[in-house]
């Protein structure tokens, strides 16, 4: 069976969101997204309008990149993972199965997020791993 090239959602707020399958991993990005062709967006994963993925960053299954948030360079998104609207993840950035990182949050390069943990709304995140890291 063929796979259709666009899917059409419906946001809450009544706008029509199209996703198209990323060439590198068949996940799904908003046609107002740029994700750059080196990126891997897994099957499953999800980048919304507005947000942009830099080269080789990785989204596993089930990742979600909200409306404006950014991915930077060779960034990795966790299985299950979620960067909220306008949140900023820097080079390098890991996050793990599950984190979520709240909206508008900042991640400086080489953050690590843990399985299960959440960076809160508006945090920034300068350096360390797991519960070293240093919000502000």
């Amino acid at each position: 069976m063929r796979q259709r090239k666009y899917e059409e959602f419906e946001a809450d707020d009544g706008a029509q969101l199209r996703y198209a399958r990323h060439a590198n991993g068949g996940g799904r990005v908003e046609t107002g997204a740029e994700v750059a062709p080196t990126a891997d967006i897994a099957e499953g994963a999800y980048v919304d309008r507005g947000a942009t993925v830099h080269s080789h960053a990785r989204l596993q299954v089930g990742a979600w990149v909200e409306r404006d948030a950014v991915v930077g360079e060779g960034a990795v998104l966790g299985t299950a993972s979620r960067v909220g609207a306008g949140a900023v993840l820097g080079r390098g950035v890991r996050l793990g199965t599950r984190a979520v990182v709240g909206s508008g949050a900042r991640l400086w390069d080489g953050v690590r997020v843990g399985a299960d943990e959440v960076v809160p709304a508006g945090a920034v995140v300068r350096s360390g791993r797991g519960h070293d890291r240093h919000a502000a």
